[in-house]
Order: C-alpha cells, then sequence, then structure tokens
C-alpha cells in the first residue's frame, strides 16, 4: 500500500491598504517592465558616450623586449667597401618603445553625424521609456479596477446571499404551517443555491486578480491588498479637447532624425579621409644600434574608390528606412487621433451609464418593495419576488461597476493624450 503525504503550509497574509496613485507609484518603481524601460535609456546614453568618444584622439604606447641569438648585424654606413668594421658585436638583446597618437581631422563628416544619431537615439530612448511607463500606469489602473469591482461583488453577493437564507428560513416556516406550497420553498432553496455558487466564483475571481495585481507590484505572493476606493468615480474633465502629447509620438520624430543623420554617414563614404598621427620611438639594439629622441608628426589621407560605386546601395537603404519611418509616424498619428476621441467617447459614455443606472437601481429597490408587498398580501407569486430580488441585485452591480469604470476610462484618456502620470503628479 503507497502512503502520499502532503503537507500544505498556511502562511499569514499581509493585508495592505491602497489607493490607486500608490499602487500606480509601486508599479513605476518595482514593476520589471518599468525596470527594463530605464536599462534602456541608460544604453542609449552609454551608446552615445561611445559615438562621442570617436571623436577624441587615440593614444597607444608599445613597448618590446627581446632576446637574440647568434644573431648577424652588418651596418652600413656608406663608407667604403673594402673597409672593415672590426669584430662584429654580440647582439643578443633588443628594445623597443613607441608611443603614438591620432587624431580624424576630416571624415566625411561621419563621425559628427554618428553623435548626432546617437543623441536622437537617446532622446527617442528616454521618450520610450515614458510611454512605456504610461502604459504600465494604465494597466495598473484596470487591473486596480477589476480587483474592486471583484471585491465589490463580493460584498453584494454576500449581503444578497443573507437576504436568500432568511428568506429560506421564512418560506420553511411558512411551509411548515401550510401557508406557501413546497414548490415556493424549493424555488427560493434553488435561489440560495445558485446565490452561493456565484459568491465561490466572485471569491476565486477576486483572490486571481488580487495575485495578479500583487505580482505587478512586486509585493509578497500572500499580500492581500486593500482598495481604498473614496475617489474612484470622482474624476471629472476640464475640458473635452486635451493637448496630445504623445512621448511615442515624439520619439518616432527623434528616431527620424536619426536615419536622416544614418543617410549622412552612409554619404560620408564618398568623402576622402584625413588625419593627424604622431609619436615618439626609441630602440636599443645592443651593442650596435641605439635610437633616441625620434619623434615624428604627420597627416595622413585614406580614400576609397571602390565606396563611389560600392556606397550607393548603403544610401539608398539609409534612405528606405528613412522612409519608412515617416511613412510609421503618419500611420502613428492617424491611430493616436482615434485612440484619443475613442477614449473621450468611452469616457463620455461611462458617465451616461452611472446617471441611467444610478436610476436604475432606485427602480429596482422600489420594484423589489412594491413586489415583496405584494407577495404578502397574496397579490404576486414567488417567480415575482425571486425575480425582483435578481433584478436589485445586479442594478447594484451594476452602479459599482460604472462609477467605478468612469475612473478607468478617465485614465484611459489621459493615457491616450500621454498626460496620466504627469496627471497623477499633480
Amino acid at each position: 500500500m503507497l502512503s502520499v503525504f502532503v503537507t500544505i503550509g498556511l502562511h499569514a497574509q499581509s493585508k495592505q491598504a491602497m489607493n490607486l496613485k500608490e499602487a500606480i507609484h509601486l508599479a513605476l518603481e518595482n514593476s520589471d517592465v518599468s525596470k527594463i524601460a530605464d536599462v534602456k535609456v541608460h544604453t542609449a546614453e552609454h551608446e552615445l558616450q561611445v559615438a562621442k568618444n570617436l571623436l577624441y584622439p587615440d593614444a597607444k604606447i608599445t613597448g618590446q623586449y627581446a632576446y637574440l641569438t647568434n644573431a648577424n648585424v652588418e651596418m652600413e654606413m656608406g663608407g667604403n667597401e673594402n673597409e672593415t668594421a672590426g669584430n662584429t658585436p654580440d647582439v643578443n638583446q633588443l628594445m623597443f618603445g613607441q608611443a603614438s597618437v591620432s587624431m580624424p581631422l576630416f571624415t566625411g563628416f561621419k563621425l559628427k553625424n554618428t553623435v548626432k544619431a546617437s543623441e536622437n537615439n537617446y532622446k527617442a530612448a528616454t521618450l520610450n521609456a515614458e510611454s512605456k511607463k504610461e502604459e504600465i500606469a494604465l494597466n495598473v489602473t484596470q487591473s486596480f479596477i477589476n480587483l474592486y469591482k471583484a471585491n465589490q461583488t463580493t460584498l453584494l453577493i454576500e449581503e444578497n446571499l443573507k437576504s436568500a437564507k432568511q428568506r429560506v428560513k421564512d418560506f420553511t416556516a411558512m411551509e411548515q404551517n401550510g401557508i406557501i406550497a413546497r414548490n415556493d420553498l424549493l424555488k427560493a432553496q434553488i435561489q440560495e443555491s445558485n446565490i452561493e455558487v456565484s459568491l465561490e466564483e466572485a471569491k476565486k475571481t477576486a483572490n486571481i486578480l488580487n495575485y495578479r495585481l500583487a505580482m505587478m507590484l512586486k509585493l509578497p505572493e500572500n499580500s492581500v491588498i486593500d482598495i481604498q476606493s473614496e475617489n474612484l468615480g470622482t474624476q471629472e474633465l476640464v475640458t473635452d479637447n486635451m493637448t496630445i502629447e504623445r512621448s511615442d509620438l515624439e520619439a518616432l520624430d527623434y528616431q527620424y532624425k536619426a536615419a536622416e543623420n544614418q543617410i549622412k554617414v552612409a554619404k560620408g563614404n564618398y568623402y576622402p579621409t584625413i588625419g593627424l598621427s604622431g609619436g615618439y620611438v626609441a630602440l636599443d639594439l645592443k651593442n650596435a644600434l641605439k635610437v633616441t629622441n625620434a619623434m615624428n608628426i604627420g597627416v595622413g589621407v585614406s580614400y576609397d574608390i571602390g565606396s563611389i560605386f560600392k556606397n550607393k546601395s548603403n544610401v539608398k537603404v539609409a534612405k528606405s528606412k528613412a522612409k519608412e519611418l515617416a511613412y510609421a509616424i503618419d500611420v502613428q498619428n492617424d491611430a493616436v487621433k482615434v485612440e484619443v476621441e475613442n477614449a473621450k467617447q468611452e469616457y463620455q459614455l461611462a458617465v451616461k451609464k452611472y446617471d441611467v443606472y444610478t436610476k436604475s437601481e432606485e427602480q429596482a429597490t422600489e420594484n423589489y418593495r412594491i413586489v415583496q408587498d405584494k407577495y404578502n398580501n397574496g397579490l404576486a407569486d414567488t417567480n415575482d419576488l425571486l425575480e425582483a430580488d435578481v433584478d436589485q441585485l445586479q442594478a447594484k452591480l451594476n452602479v459599482t461597476y460604472a462609477k467605478a469604470n468612469i475612473t478607468e476610462k478617465y485614465y484611459a484618456w489621459l493615457k491616450a493624450t500621454g498626460s496620466l502620470i504627469n496627471t497623477l503628479k499633480k
């Protein structure tokens, strides 16, 4: 017989009160996505510094020592061929040292435009990081509000379940006294069971959403987020025409400028390269030759004649990439305009829904009161009562969701215009 023992560790849950702004702040500070965005900015910054370093002189120092065996050294000093230089010196060591400095004077503007391209790429990376953080803020907002909805759903269903249990208790007594038919009691019991199932599903949903949000905020896995919802549903827009300040659009503009710089870099291959060089050489061939103070300075020119023909393809590639970015900017501009208009309409719809659902809740509450009175006076049956109860619960849920949706759609509109994080900082 195989026995399997399973040990389950129950960890104490950590409850943490939090409002929406605090959740967004935590995500921007702790989330891996936010950190990746920051690292990309640092990488672009380092790449810019690498490009700038190309403008500085290159300096090298080299030294060499060699032991020579059986070296045959002949000195040609321009003398008579018949003259003898005496005994051949014992040459067995060679020491050589050199210091050199080189600096580009003209590279066809390639270095200048390489630095400019890196500067534009750095600015684009910075703006893309801001855009990514706007997305993070909106994602946290949606998760936060979904958790709020789930928690409120659980509370409303729990409240409804209490009423259902009391109704079953009352119906049981009435059925035992012969006031109502057993069928009416069974209907009430069925509704109670359905509500219990709905409650368990709501709890499961809330637990999953809580866990997901905790992971987004890098909180301990056993954290229970206590949603502080006092500001939900209170957002009102000052104007319908908010200025679009999208960081991703600005980033595309800088990427396009960098692409134009790359075109100039490619065209730079058509020009010769001119460089300045200088150095110092010291040589000691033991017992034979010694050279010191050998200073040198000069100018070098190089020109790749083949680039006149070969470089055309590189220039065309650079121009094609720039043209591709130009079209991408146009596409993104149109997409952002649609996104902003859609977000504005969604917000306005959310406000209108809240007004309608608020009235609907009042109507559903009043309807349930009337049906209950009719039921108590024998003018309505059990089906009418249970249906009115369901309508009342649904109306309360609708109001709760609509209130939270105002905040979600408001923040979505701010994100669409690129002003979400700046607004949260106020």
